[in-house]
């Protein structure tokens, strides 16, 4: 998307109907994509076209990300952005929604004029209505914003119950009157992309307390979608293409304890890759202190299942944790990795971690190395911290300097790119299995193994005669480049197509 020259005559008036286009433009992680498909799926349910170039649109929605300072601040470029399509008489109206809408709500408004409403969760619903509005020249009240986990009753068996907007876990019956899902499986949702890999909603919210995080207070208390819609989705993006699933939550060791059961993730994925076209399933956002041997056990022994740990570990000091809130320590994770390791030497594992947290040592930083050196992760994340509005270490004292904060960034940066480049060359040799999402021009292809997350920690480049997207391939791997690898195709296990 391009600032459009506003000097442009207009274009001659359109009919409604021709207006009624609309691009989504989504930033953030996994799950704002996922919220991104269910607008999608409202908006052409009730008549809208979905286009991808902002230009083409009459209404760009932005769905924006409100997690750090970094992100909010992409989120209001990129709606300036389409903002200044407006001039060249196709684009009538940009709407910011999402994380940042609903976190600041009239805050955003206020400061934001260039967007012509900024609309929260409880929106959602009936999206297509409040286009309609904005494009008829209708002023829209932004909400006041609110902690949503008191949306909520506190108990979580209660919570199925509650009559509250959750963006993600929408169903077909939640469309306006009168509008039938499309065709096939009931799915409220609209794949905004074609590739073989897809996110789907397990959960949203999160119960936890981190000193650090804002996420709860405007994502709400933790709540489970049903394994029947889970499945019923799962079954849906099968018959769209898709080969691989990766489940995305805040929370996801926490599904089912809203619904009277724990453990109802380890009997949810062994249904989830018996649905027929479901190659394989990731589970992404794992809590390291509610992990369980169980837990462990179906991920690293269910065939079809990758055994794959994304751990939110955020630190490995004890005496940091807990001023995190935060359970752990440098012996009671790597005690994790050695019991995962157990069941499955090739297990994936990624982590992100905050330093510079206030109050943070150098010995804090130096059990962080411990634990990094002995954890052997395939992906690290490495960020400094900063204070978040309404947190409680935004309160915190003995808050450390930036160019210390900087430094020790760096430092672990430094250390974790090496770790990680170290990980992969160390599996040069063994077989992998890879799902091949790119063709090259070369006659090579590029995919994801199973210890590799899509689109966030590195890829593997394949070598082989007439591979086509979607294949599961069986790859010889023959050299490494950072968290990249290169291989060479012995076979096809599954092809992704007709062939």
């Amino acid at each position: 998307m391009s600032a459009r020259d506003t000097t442009r005559p207009a274009a001659p008036a359109e009919s409604p109907a021709a207006l009624r286009t609309v691009a989504l433009v989504t930033l953030g992680c996994a799950r704002n994509e996922v919220d991104s498909e269910e607008l999608a799926g409202r908006l052409e349910a009730d008549g809208w076209a979905l286009v991808e170039d902002a230009a083409d649109a009459s209404v760009v929605m932005v769905n924006t990300c409100g997690f750090v300072e970094s992100a909010k601040k992409d989120s209001i470029d990129t709606v300036l952005e389409a903002a200044d399509l407006k001039g060249d008489g196709r684009t009538q109206a940009v709407v910011a929604v999402g994380c940042l809408a609903e976190r600041y709500g009239d805050q955003l408004a206020g400061a934001l004029p260039e967007a012509d409403a900024v609309l929260g969760f409880d929106d959602y619903g009936d999206i297509s209505g409040r286009l309609r509005s904005i494009l008829a020249g209708e002023s829209h009240i932004p909400h006041a914003p609110r902690d949503r986990r008191a949306l909520l009753p506190i108990t979580p068996v209660e919570r199925q119950a509650a009559d509250v907007a959750v963006p993600g876990h929408g169903i077909p019956e939640d469309l306006p009157e009168g509008v039938a899902p499309a065709s096939g499986p009931r799915a409220l949702r609209r794949r905004l992309g074609s590739g073989p890999v897809a996110s789907l909603k397990l959960a949203s919210g999160c119960d936890r307390r981190c000193s650090f995080c804002a996420i709860p207070s405007f994502r709400g208390s933790f709540l489970s979608r049903r394994p029947s819609d889970v499945l019923a989705e799962a079954r849906w993006l099968a018959e769209q293409g898709v080969r691989e699933i990766v489940l995305v939550s805040e929370n996801s060791t926490s599904y089912g304890k809203d619904l009277g059961d724990l453990r109802l993730l380890e009997t949810l994925l062994p249904e989830l890759v018996a649905v027929e076209g479901i190659e394989r399933v990731r589970v992404n956002y794992l809590q390291p202190a509610e992990m369980r041997p169980t837990l462990i056990d179906v991920i690293t022994g269910t065939p079809g299942v990758a055994p794959y740990f994304d751990l939110s570990f955020q630190h490995a000091s004890e005496p940091v944790l807990r001023r995190m809130r935060r359970f752990g320590s440098v012996q009671a994770f790597v005690t994790l990795m050695e019991q995962i390791r157990a069941k499955a030497p090739e297990a994936g594992a990624r982590s992100n971690f905050i330093v510079g947290f206030p109050g943070e040592t150098e010995e804090d930083v130096d059990d962080l190395e411990r634990f990094l050196i002995a954890a052997r992760l395939d992906a690290i994340g490495v960020f400094g911290y900063s204070d978040e509005d309404g947190t409680e270490a935004a309160n915190y004292p003995d808050k450390l300097d930036a160019d210390v904060i900087e430094a020790r960034v760096q430092r672990i940066s430094r250390l974790a790119e090496e770790l990680v480049a170290q990980r992969a060359e160390d599996r040069i040799g063994t077989e992998i299995v890879v799902l091949i999402e790119e063709l090259g021009e070369d006659g090579g292809a590029e995919g994801h193994a199973a210890h590799q997350a899509p689109e966030t920690d590195g890829s593997t480049t394949v070598v082989g005669e007439g591979l086509r997207v979607g294949d599961l391939v069986r790859v010889r791997v023959t050299d490494s480049e950072g968290a990249d690898l290169y291989g060479e195709a012995i076979d096809v296990i599954v092809p992704g197509g007709d062939r």
